[in-house]
């Protein structure tokens, strides 16, 4: 499957895409997992605050993650991925795992040798290992959703 990867602010996405890019997330989230939480956290607009996206060839968000910046308790950089979302049609493909790499990346950028956090669905913790990430604290339900809190150490 051709795709290309993407990165921006909220405030630079059209309306359009971000509009897709949302009901990707809500489709993944909300309606396949059954998760009624707040998709939109707020977290989206933080000063910082990047997404990233791949589309397919018609050029239509096929998977997505957001890329947030925190600071640790002692004001050092920490930077955290979420919001990691396939669609349907792009799953067992590798275009997460591209996607992935690129956000791994992109932090790396950003934030030169800070940690990188997320929290994880507890039966994804083998596939976010292949990309540095290990367990880094006690597991938590999230929406009745087995989660584990995963960091990549800094550089």
């Amino acid at each position: 499957m051709p795709f290309e990867i993407h990165r921006a602010p909220v405030a630079a996405c059209d309306p359009t895409l971000l509009y897709r890019l949302l009901w990707l997330r809500v489709q993944v989230f909300v309606v396949e997992q059954g998760a009624a939480y707040d998709e939109l956290d707020g977290r989206d607009i933080e000063p910082g605050a990047e997404l990233m996206w791949a589309s397919g060839e018609d050029g239509l968000p096929v998977a997505t993650l957001r890329i947030l910046r925190e600071a640790a308790a002692d004001g050092a950089p920490v930077m955290r991925i979420g919001r990691v979302a396939t669609g349907e049609v792009a799953r067992g493909r590798g275009v997460a795992s591209d996607l992935m790499r690129a956000a791994v990346e992109s932090c790396e950028e950003i934030a030169p040798g800070a940690p990188i956090l997320l929290g994880a669905q507890a039966h994804l913790a083998d596939w976010y290992a292949r990309f540095g990430f290990a367990v880094s604290g006690d597991p938590y339900a999230e929406d009745d959703i087995p989660h584990l809190p995963m960091a990549r150490p800094g550089r």
